[in-house]
């Protein structure tokens, strides 16, 4: 979890690919009408969310039901939106960055309907977690992906790890 430009998709592709786990990103949940908004700048409010998180919810569920581990690249910026999101087995990343380091990265990333535009209103909206993994995130993705994995190796929660196999 994160604002955008934290590195969410390609910090929990490569997570999920170390874990053997599979990947989804909840940008892929919103609607057209969510993605346009966000394309032109307009900032989402609760009722532009509610079931895009709804939608991402029942997959979280559904891959529970399924015995299926997941990495879930969301924004997740309200501590209601993550409680709307936990269930079960759920563990929160926060992918922590100042305003500066993310904002570079949005000037120089391309090909994403998100720009640096919506910004100032993710840091707005961020109420930062108390009880997620927290990893800072001015290392390169697979530093920062290994350090997840060891921040998860030392949670009391076992999970499914292909590499002690």
């Amino acid at each position: 979890m994160g604002v955008v430009g934290a590195g969410k998709t390609t910090v929990g592709s490569l997570l999920a690919q170390k874990l053997g786990w599979r990947f989804a990103d909840a940008d892929d949940f919103h609607s057209v009408a969510n993605v346009e908004k966000i394309r032109r700048g307009i900032p989402l409010d609760d009722s532009d969310r509610a079931p895009w998180l709804s939608a991402l919810r029942n997959a979280i569920l559904r891959w529970n039901a399924e015995r299926q581990n997941a990495v879930l690249a969301c924004s997740a910026l309200k501590r209601k939106y993550r409680e709307e999101l936990r269930v079960d087995g759920v563990r929160f990343v926060y992918l922590k960055g100042d305003f500066e380091l993310i904002e570079q990265r949005l000037q120089a990333r391309a090909g994403h309907f998100a720009s640096d535009s919506i910004l100032k209103s993710q840091f707005e909206d961020l109420e930062k977690p108390a009880d997620a993994i927290t990893v800072e995130i001015d290392k390169s993705p697979d530093a920062i992906a290994s350090e997840i994995i060891k921040k998860l190796k030392s949670l009391p929660v076992a999970y499914s790890d292909p590499a002690q196999k």
